[in-house]
């Protein structure tokens, strides 16, 4: 079985800043910590979110390619094990009330 690598970019200004980056594709996700961030999802790109630590994050690729599409997920749940966070429930939608409007 073949697995992906990833690696992490972080803001030392902003710890809530991270992009997690395939080492073999070109996936790219930026995470946001929605308690602190303004998040304005962008259509073109694939959003999934989760909760860890009692805090909501948002996970919205950049510039994806069709190709890359199904690591999104993987690439969500290592990081989940990096914050020390294994059983982060990944959700397809904003939770949060109002956020959640269909396009």
């Amino acid at each position: 079985m073949e697995y992906n690598v990833y690696l992490l970019a972080t803001d030392p200004k902003n710890p809530c800043r991270d992009v997690i980056h395939s080492r073999d594709t070109s996936l790219k996700i930026r995470v946001y910590c929605l308690e602190n961030d303004i998040f304005e999802p962008n259509h073109n790109e694939i959003q999934l979110f989760g909760y860890a630590h009692g805090k909501l994050y948002a996970f919205e690729t950049i510039d994806i390619n069709a190709e890359d599409a199904l690591d999104v997920v993987g690439a969500i749940q290592w990081y989940a094990d990096y914050v020390e966070y294994p059983d982060m429930e990944i959700l397809p939608e904003d939770p949060r009330p109002g956020h959640n409007v269909a396009m």
